[in-house]
């Protein structure tokens, strides 16, 4: 199964993330996206997606979901990603114990943890509200 995007860049650090549902502005402004902010995006959409999934067959519910992720990258070249911290609050959860095995579930069946994993080491927090 194949992934394409397409950037477009002028002669500096802006440019645009095209995709087949949709556009990102890319650049260091107001208004864009960093390099690593999609990187972290991505991992918490590939999460979330792969959670659902789950859920559906659990047959678990919960009314929303809030991913904080803060990437720390190593010191020295190249600045790979050194420690992911994966942060997930779960609000009105009606089995605390199923969507936290889910998250679990979730994480070790996500293709971006799993890349990401490689290089760096992961740390999920599973919080219920």
């Amino acid at each position: 199964m194949a992934n394409q995007v397409k950037v477009n860049f002028n002669e500096a650090f802006s440019g645009e993330l095209i995709a087949p549902r949709g556009t990102s502005k890319i650049g260091s402004t107001e208004g864009t996206l960093a390099p690593y902010d999609m990187l972290l995006g991505a991992l918490a959409s590939c999460v979330h997606a792969t959670y659902l999934g789950i859920c559906r067959k659990k047959k678990v519910a919960y009314e929303s979901i809030t991913y904080d992720i803060e990437g720390i990258k190593k010191d020295e070249i190249p600045t790979t990603l050194k420690d992911v911290y994966v942060k997930v609050i779960i609000k009105n959860s009606e089995n605390e114990k199923k969507t936290s095995s889910s998250m679990e579930l979730a994480v070790k069946y996500c293709s971006i943890y799993q890349t990401l994993a490689k290089v760096a080491d992961m740390h999920l927090d599973i919080t219920h509200i």
